[in-house]
């Protein structure tokens, strides 16, 4: 009689997530990218409470310094410390990418979602408004709702927001008509689900993975936007400052204070770096196909 044979562990199994996670953690740079942007995005959050920190103190007598220990990143012509002007310049310009990326992406996801499972003549009749739409000049689009409506920083989330929607409606879509083919989709039509339930329970899931991953390529494009929108004058107003117009007082003077553009166009474009090295880790992280390898 053979002696018994030792109970081996089993190897516990990991969700989707947590493959992802895993992946993730390994991606140096996506690590450092989301680090960055959470760091800078809690200074900037915290930067009211800190002591000593304000947007509008002027000090006319110091005028423009160079960077030094009492002001780490310099002054501007006014007196104005440029680090605390930084730091709350990216509470707007962060607010701006996140709020309208959230806005694009509640409209085209419900509008890719809705167009690609019904198909037929209404998914035929949106994609031609949505090519209608790329058409239509948006930065000017936005320029006129600016200047019509004022200069209102909340009227600049939802004006970009509703602009930035198209890709995603389409990207979603795409994925809907594939999915909508799948096994686990016929099963729940045959077992008589709703068609909202069907939306709800199992294509939106299903199409989160992408939806994350494209979010975080949207989020600089849109804090691109505002920014060149800030450079053009139809932004935030003084007092108030984000990057952009950071970045337009420092070109009028960079000859003469190189610091003051220096400074928030560094911090601008670590930004982007960062968001695009995190939107190209959570898509290889999110690849299904690499799960398998």
């Amino acid at each position: 009689m053979s002696p018994p044979q030792p109970i081996t562990e089993v190897e516990a199994g990991h969700s989707l997530w947590q493959d992802a996670w895993l992946r993730l953690r390994k991606n140096k740079m996506a690590v450092a990218g989301a680090i960055f942007v959470l760091v800078l995005a809690l200074a900037s959050l915290t930067a009211p409470f800190m002591p000593g920190l304000s947007y509008s103190n002027q000090n006319l007598a110091l005028g423009a310094t160079a960077p030094s220990a009492a002001h780490w990143f310099g002054t501007d012509d006014l007196g104005r410390d440029q680090l605390s002007r930084l730091l709350y310049g990216g509470r707007v310009s962060l607010s701006v990418g996140l709020a309208a990326t959230l806005v694009s992406v509640l409209i085209g996801v419900l509008f890719g979602m809705i167009s690609g499972y019904i198909g037929g003549r209404l998914d035929a009749l949106a994609m031609r408004f949505v090519d209608i739409l790329y058409a239509l000049p948006f930065t000017i689009f936005v320029i006129l709702l600016m200047v019509i409506y004022g200069r209102n920083i909340y009227l600049l989330f939802i004006a970009i927001g509703a602009v930035e929607w198209l890709d995603m409606a389409r990207i979603v879509r795409g994925q809907v008509l594939a999915l909508k083919k799948q096994e686990f989709v016929e099963a729940a039509r045959a077992l008589g689900l709703r068609k909202r339930r069907i939306i709800l329970r199992h294509m939106i899931p299903n199409v989160l993975g992408i939806v994350i991953v494209f979010s975080t390529l949207i989020v600089p494009r849109v804090m691109l936007t505002e920014a060149f929108l800030s450079f053009l004058g139809f932004g935030v107003q003084a007092p108030q400052a984000s990057w952009g117009t950071l970045i337009q007082d420092g070109a009028r003077s960079w000859e003469e204070f190189p610091w003051l553009l220096f400074f928030p166009a560094g911090c601008f474009s670590l930004t982007l770096f960062s968001l695009n090295f995190l939107g190209d880790g959570l898509r290889d992280a999110l690849d299904v196909r690499a799960s398998k390898d």
